[in-house]
């Protein structure tokens, strides 16, 4: 198989061994080529055999250069694939409970492990087959991020409603067994996998050995635009403690017995359960802050260190910032630290339920531009809006309902600005200095475990 290179870059090792556009790549030192993850991975090699094709003429090119130096070609996108859908159809998948409308990218479901290991998406298993695990084994990549859910073949195929996702579970252990490490996450559903089933995952988990590096459990997120599909209740107080009762058992045993906590609980069990979030040393490195673990306590841990040294200005200044419901109480607690210190900043954060999405989700990252606005409309807003990052688009302002930043602004004659997930970076904004750019996030937004960040 060969793969099109549509671009050379100028100056580079290719243009200057006379590589160009249009010529097909066939393999590089007798490795055939099928993909960015051949190509990074044998592009290394010091001395080079580039088979290629011209117009279907094959050609060969040999070349010594050091070793991790790149040739310069280019391809038509990024995988030099086509990216690999899900094809499971969870019980729980959020994307089959977006609403209708909305922007061709947000229902695609990915699951691809190459995408896993170059941007930290979670992969099922279940479209993965022996080469491919024989491939990740031989060009050692590591770690990868596996959406287990459940140990239980038989529950896992309920869950995932896809009769080989039971099977599909051998490429972990095998991957574990090469030395691959492995971050997990349980999407938990209640009456469903947590309770026994819950205890069941984590012990076989606990299997794995030291390849395991983390466990994240995220509660179901569920939108009213769930007819049709399985039935499923969201967690409560009681059933959310219950969770987190066999979740810290564990996280207790893999850090009495190995030394690192391993398992943890998302920030949203704690909100749902009413309990409080747990000190910022018990999530240790953070292995799993994109999933939503220990977010907001390292938000806060940030927001506090910089206040703490802060020359807070004596002009006054009124921000509005808008939140997610179910965050709002721990927010507003932590800017009463930056309220007590300064009497001349007005900071009215603002929870905003998500109509949208039918009330039922209320974590700030899902947030619209037009629940904003619906939250905001006839407030007095002061000098600006401040939004969370992680409600528009990577590399773009834009919100889930195709809403602008410019737009918003618009609507509510106020000036709004785009604020990177960081507590340092928020408390700069809130004083009215600037701030850096767009958060670096994954420009594959689709996602078929989607899970639902604070």
């Amino acid at each position: 198989m060969a793969v099109t290179i549509t671009g050379v870059e100028p100056h580079s090792r290719a243009e200057r061994i006379g590589i160009r556009p249009g010529d097909s790549l066939v393999s590089i030192n007798g490795h055939g080529i099928i993909d960015v993850l051949d190509y990074r991975f044998f592009e290394t090699e010091r001395e080079l055999r580039l088979e290629l094709e011209r117009e279907g003429n094959p050609y060969t090119l040999e070349l010594a250069k050091p070793q991790y130096a790149e040739l310069g070609l280019e391809f038509a996108t990024y995988l030099m694939d086509e990216q690999r859908s899900c094809r499971n159809k969870c019980i729980f998948c959020f994307i089959d409970q977006l609403p209708p409308g909305m922007r061709e990218t947000l229902y695609f479901k990915d699951d691809d492990d190459r995408l896993s290991f170059l941007f930290g998406n979670y992969v099922t298993l279940t479209n993965m087959d022996d080469r491919e695990v024989d491939r990740i084994l031989q060009m050692h990549i590591s770690p990868i991020n596996v959406s287990v859910h459940t140990m239980n073949p038989k529950l896992r195929c309920k869950m995932m409603q896809n009769r080989f996702a039971g099977d599909s579970l051998r490429h972990l252990y095998r991957m574990a067994e090469g030395g691959v490490k492995l971050n997990c996450q349980i999407v938990l559903c209640p009456g469903v996998n947590d309770g026994e089933h819950l205890a069941y995952t984590l012990e076989k988990l606990w299997g794995l050995g030291e390849s395991l590096l983390s466990v994240a459990c995220v509660p179901v997120g569920l939108t009213r635009f769930r007819e049709g599909l399985f039935p499923l209740q969201p967690f409560d107080r009681e059933s959310a403690r219950a969770a987190l009762d066999i979740l810290e058992e564990y996280g207790e045993k893999f850090r009495r017995e190995r030394g690192s906590r391993t398992v943890y609980p998302s920030d949203e069990f704690y909100l749902i359960a009413q309990c409080p979030l747990p000190p910022l040393e018990f999530y240790e490195d953070l292995p799993q802050i994109e999933n939503g673990v220990g977010m907001l306590r390292d938000l806060e841990d940030a927001f506090l260190w910089v206040l703490e040294d802060c020359i807070l200005p004596e002009k006054p200044r009124r921000v509005t910032i808008p939140t997610g419901e179910g965050v709002f109480l721990f927010l507003n607690s932590m800017l009463d630290a930056l309220r007590a210190k300064s009497s001349a900043l007005q900071i009215d954060l603002v929870p905003v339920r998500n109509d949208f999405f039918g009330g039922t989700v209320d974590v700030t990252g899902l947030l619209t531009g037009q629940d904003i606005v619906k939250a905001l409309k006839g407030r007095e807003l002061g000098d600006e809006i401040l939004l969370a990052g992680n409600m528009m688009k990577a590399g773009e302002d834009i919100f889930l309902d195709d809403m602008t930043l410019e737009e918003l602004s618009q609507a509510l004659h106020t000036p709004a600005r785009r604020v990177p997930n960081t507590g340092d970076a928020l408390l700069m904004a809130i004083l009215g200095e600037e701030t850096p750019g767009h958060d670096g996030q994954n420009p594959y937004e689709g996602s078929g475990s989607a899970t639902l960040h604070p």
